[in-house]
């Protein structure tokens, strides 16, 4: 009996159309391209130096293999896609979904080519699909978090998803070339970080998924149709050219929106680049005059990448893991949710065995609330009127957490918002930055120091909360969260299904079963 998805005549249809558009530009993954002069649409191969950094991306993403995937950085992306994944489908259930998918199929022809988050039956253009997926991802601000700072999966899991859907069922990547190209969306992200001081910092001006994001899809979009290296190249520029969107639309709907189009722009980058589109051969350096990728990052000093058929080719996952979040809000939260749920335990004890331990016995006891945390002003909101305001609210998670000992996906419902108990910790709430806490995931802390109405002091401190990179969730605590945020949309089945596709990943001789579950 066949494993692949039975596909109406009309599906079929749609996507041999999709299809005859891009594939005389490139054979499907694992098939190396022949054919760069063999149509009006191929490229005409002007390449940038052989020392230029751009040239060098370009040869990364085209000659990096499967098996340079170490044990552990299958392991490690594998955790990615299965908490994307998750946050996704968790996030389908969100108004800011709903209201992008309703954009897009109202206002964009039908074609049902690529399976959406949620909704079984319901299919979008492989563009389309990518962003509405994309916006899904970061809905609820529940997706990972990397260093130097920005939400790696989302931009790059929905674009290779849709693009899996978008091949024909005799051509579908393995699961190693899926995470092959999953990886290089995610190391292209990182490379590019690693190249400005200022990335590394809590971000004041560009939302980073937006700038590296928007580049890693391309990149991981560029691989998987197998896109010879000028054209990976010039899916990278072309991807600058659709890139950033400004930190002032943080904790607004619009947030999501950022992950939602780096998804679907890198995709469509890598798209006329297979095309025959061409941009900048030099994007990615720092040319004197003439900004490139330094447009986003102004000490940006870029290093071309090592070649791919060098020996000890290392992917930077291999030694910097990813931040998986516990609930759904800005990763700096949960440093003093962490401090001040160990502040709630103290109040406990400060009650006795006859104390309720939560809403009005907390309220009681408290006079006074210091938090200190880094500066950063996108964070810092006294009085949230919103859920996406109180995800990125140090007052709100602290007290949030001071009251019920944790912060959880109900955490931030209109009831919870609107709790007076909360609304009365929260005028009690005074702020400090410390100089030896800066703005920074890998080095900052969270202090919640709590003055009882009795004069005594009680202090909860967190330097590394639980999820953080250097304190990684194991795989139960992962796959409990997966559980969770799965079953809110599907069966207990297909969510133990998608656990096991997704496990074996590396095993399969194409991603055919993922999709399935996913459909």
């Amino acid at each position: 009996m066949s494993r692949w998805p039975r596909q109406t005549d009309r599906q079929t249809d749609r996507q041999t159309d999709m299809l005859s558009k891009v594939q005389r530009c490139f054979r499907p993954a694992s098939v190396t391209l022949r054919r760069l002069h063999q149509s009006a649409l191929d490229v005409v191969d002007h390449p940038a130096s052989e020392d230029s950094v751009t040239d060098s991306f370009g040869r990364f993403i085209h000659g990096v293999q499967p098996h340079q995937l170490t044990p552990t950085v299958l392991h490690r992306s594998k955790r990615m896609v299965l908490d994307s994944i998750g946050v996704g489908l968790l996030g389908s259930t969100t108004h800011v979904f709903q209201l992008a998918l309703q954009h897009c199929q109202h206002m964009y022809g039908p074609d049902d080519i690529s399976s959406v988050y949620g909704r079984r039956g319901t299919r979008l253009s492989p563009t389309l699909a990518a962003f509405v997926n994309g916006v899904a991802a970061h809905s609820m601000d529940f997706d990972d978090t990397w260093h130097p700072a920005t939400h790696p999966s989302g931009a790059v899991l929905p674009a290779l998803l849709a693009v899996s859907d978008m091949l024909p069922s005799n051509s579908k990547p393995s699961g190693r070339d899926f995470l092959l190209a999953f990886n290089v969306g995610i190391e292209i992200q990182g490379r590019l970080m690693r190249f400005s001081n200022e990335a590394h910092n809590i971000p004041k001006r560009f939302h980073p998924p937006t700038v590296v994001g928007t580049l890693g899809s391309a990149a991981a979009c560029a691989r998987l149709l197998s896109l010879e290296h000028s054209q990976c190249s010039h899916a990278l520029a072309i991807a600058a050219s659709l890139s950033g969107a400004p930190m002032a639309n943080a904790a607004t709907q619009s947030k999501p929106l950022h992950i939602g189009n780096a998804a679907r722009l890198g995709l469509e980058a890598a798209l006329l680049a297979s095309r025959g589109l061409e941009a900048s051969p030099r994007v990615l350096d720092d040319t004197a005059g003439v900004a490139g990728f330094s447009a986003f990052y102004e000490d940006y000093a870029p290093q071309p990448l090592a070649s791919p058929e060098e020996e000890g080719l290392q992917f930077l996952l291999e030694n910097q893991d990813i931040g998986f979040k516990r609930f759904p809000a800005h990763l700096g939260m949960h440093w003093v949710a962490d401090a001040a749920a160990a502040v709630h335990k103290l109040l406990l004890g400060e009650q006795g065995s006859g104390g309720s331990g939560q809403g009005s016995g907390v309220v009681g006891q408290v006079q006074d609330i210091l938090l200190r945390v880094p500066r950063s002003k996108y964070i810092d909101r006294p009085f949230p009127e919103s859920e996406h305001e109180a995800r990125h609210s140090f007052q709100f998670n602290a007290c949030s957490a001071l009251l019920d000992g944790e912060v959880t996906v109900d955490s931030f419902s209109q009831e919870a918002l609107q709790r007076p108990d909360l609304y009365s910790l929260l005028g009690r709430v005074h702020v400090e930055h410390p100089h030896d806490n800066p703005a920074n995931f890998d080095r900052m802390y969270g202090e919640v120091q709590v003055t009882l109405v009795g004069g005594d002091v009680l202090n909860g401190r967190c330097d590394t909360f639980y999820g953080h990179w250097r304190n990684p969730l194991t795989n139960e605590s992962l796959r409990k969260k997966f559980r969770s945020n799965a079953g809110a949309v599907l069966p207990r089945e297909k969510v133990e299904g998608l656990i096991e596709a997704v496990e074996g990943l590396d095993k399969l001789e194409d991603c055919c079963p993922l999709l399935e579950q996913l459909q």
